[in-house]
């Protein structure tokens, strides 16, 4: 990971200067009647409580409780819906692979308004995703910016393999390519480095991020979900693995 870890006060910046005069768009739900016993909701914990290194560490004994098959599933029910209907307050923000075997909140044993996620093919870096996780780690408060591979990714495989592609689909591979020169190994090895070299590029490219982290209200870590076991593996972002994923 990278970044220091501390208190941060709350992030004063209006949502209203990110989102513009534009409407929030309503969503609605055909959902049958809910069960007349519904479990209770874990305690909300807000993210200005919370340092980065304890967020860090509830997403990991989340992923244990999915791997052990524990989980508590918090925050997925009606309740959770309405209480944050009016205001989002994650802890955390993922780049994650657009794959739908990983199911991020599920993998991690969250739900609804803990995770703020944006989703590409090859969990690559692009301008587009850093604005949005700039908006989430700046203006809601995630404190930990968590890039997730995963074992196999079809994204890395196919910029391993150079074939010519149909449509947009080989823009994405400039982002991945750095990653295929820096290995020897296979994919997943490739996915391993594609995590780290994404996670620095957050960390260097972006100035808000980088103040972030450097104020130490952030925590950019990196790991790779592993598609038969369900188990996230921390990759070491900047030198020795510290066990969380890198150095903090």
């Amino acid at each position: 990971m990278i970044g220091p870890n501390s208190n941060s006060p709350d992030v004063s910046i209006s949502r209203r200067r990110w989102l513009g005069a534009g409407g929030a768009t309503a969503l609605a739900f055909g959902a049958a009647p809910l069960a007349a016993a519904e479990a209770p909701a874990p305690p909300r914990i807000e993210p200005t409580t919370l340092e980065p290194a304890a967020a860090l560490k509830m997403l990991y004994q989340g992923n244990r409780r999915f791997v052990a098959g524990e989980t508590i599933e918090p925050h997925r029910n009606l309740s959770r819906l309405k209480e944050i209907a009016e205001r989002q307050t994650p802890f955390a923000a993922f780049l994650g692979c657009a794959d739908s075997r990983v199911p991020i909140e599920i993998l991690f044993d969250q739900g609804f308004g803990d995770l703020f996620v944006t989703l590409i093919a090859g969990n690559v870096a692009t301008s587009e995703n850093i604005g949005s996780l700039e908006f989430g780690t700046q203006v809601l408060g995630a404190k930990v910016l968590f890039v997730l591979g995963h074992t196999n990714c079809g994204a890395v495989a196919a910029t391993m393999k150079r074939d010519p592609v149909p449509g947009q689909i080989s823009s994405l591979f400039q982002f991945i390519r750095p990653a295929v020169r820096g290995v020897r190994g296979g994919v997943n090895d490739a996915v391993r480095e594609n995590v780290r070299l994404q996670a620095q590029t957050l960390a260097e490219a972006s100035p808000v991020l980088a103040d972030l982290i450097r104020v130490g209200k952030l925590l950019v870590a990196g790991g790779v979900y592993d598609l038969a076991t369900g188990l996230v593996t921390p990759v070491p972002l900047n030198g020795p693995d510290d066990g969380a994923g890198g150095l903090g």
